[in-house]
């Protein structure tokens, strides 16, 4: 069963996608190693716009409850779009509008406990940022997206800076602040996971190493709503409201919390819709997401 809902996270987040165009605007830049842990290359995938730069970027991360998934599910063809329509992964379809997008690769659960999966997010922000002559980026107009897993890196890339303690080692003069976050039904406030047994032993007990009971501060040091300030930048959520393994009160009690503080966060909530959607809510999905990155990051200045 919960090996189900794992493969779950990876194979239902939700495809944007765009009718394919006889050329692509953009140019690729394919298994980009960003870093190297041991003996393993971390990489990223980034297309950037042909048009004259530097151009925003969108970073993206992938779900699979930190334990599966890889960058490359980001890139292929949407899975569920309409029958008119000839999908295109979610990498392309941010490029063809204008933003430079990355997919990253991170390090994996169980073997690699938390905090590594948000040390590596922040790692490939800097590359980016240092490598920004190169790729024709700019370097105070970043978002962080992802979905499930995914979703709850780009709100800790959003709410933790360095007092965090959560930076990793590499680049240590480069910041790795975004200035928005959408945030595909993420995990916000892990402690949630310590009324649900089964689903703790599944996911959150292989990322943190412990259970919450046994540790409860280990859990609020991973949840992005115990760092959110004034200071952090505008956020999208969007959530199934039958969500089961992300429950909605997740991002419910993280927009609150946002609110409260007077950050800028706007919550789009998909009616009877679970883990992902397909068919008419991706269209919705999509637009939002799209609107959202014209309006906080096309004009976006660096904090």
């Amino acid at each position: 069963m919960y090996r189900h809902a794992i493969l779950s996270l990876l194979f239902l987040s939700t495809p944007l996608y765009a009718a394919e165009p006889a050329e692509k605007p953009f140019k690729m830049y394919a298994d980009v190693t960003y870093t190297t842990i041991g003996n393993v290359k971390l990489q990223l995938d980034l297309a950037v716009p042909t048009t004259p730069g530097p151009h925003p970027v969108v970073v993206c991360f992938h779900g699979g409850a930190w334990q599966a998934g890889n960058r490359k599910d980001l890139t292929k063809p949407a899975l569920f779009a309409p029958a008119n329509q000839k999908g295109i992964g979610l990498l392309e379809t941010f490029a063809m509008k204008g933003y430079a997008t990355a997919t990253v690769s991170y390090r994996l659960a169980p073997k690699n406990k938390f905090p590594a999966q948000l040390e590596d997010a922040k790692t490939a922000v800097r590359f980016l940022r240092t490598n920004a002559k190169k790729y024709d980026l700019d370097t105070e107009r970043f978002a962080a997206l992802g979905f499930s897993a995914g979703g709850h890196i780009a709100a800790l890339l959003g709410t933790t800076d360095k007092t965090a303690g959560l930076e990793g080692k590499e680049y240590p003069d480069v910041s790795s602040r975004v200035q928005c976050v959408i945030d595909f039904f993420g995990p916000t406030d892990l402690a949630l996971y310590c009324e649900s047994p089964g689903l703790e032993s599944a996911f959150m007990v292989p990322l943190l190493g412990k259970e919450c009971l046994s540790d409860p501060k280990l859990y609020d040091r991973a949840s992005p709503m115990h760092y959110v300030t004034k200071d952090d930048p505008p956020v999208l959520i969007l959530h199934g409201t039958a969500d089961l393994i992300v429950p909605i009160l997740h991002s419910e009690r993280f927009k609150d919390k946002l609110q409260a503080a007077g950050v800028p966060v706007e919550m789009v909530k998909f009616s009877g819709k679970g883990h992902g959607w397909t068919g008419e809510t991706v269209d919705e999905s999509a637009k939002a997401t799209l609107l959202f990155l014209d309006k906080h990051l096309k004009k976006a200045t660096k904090k």
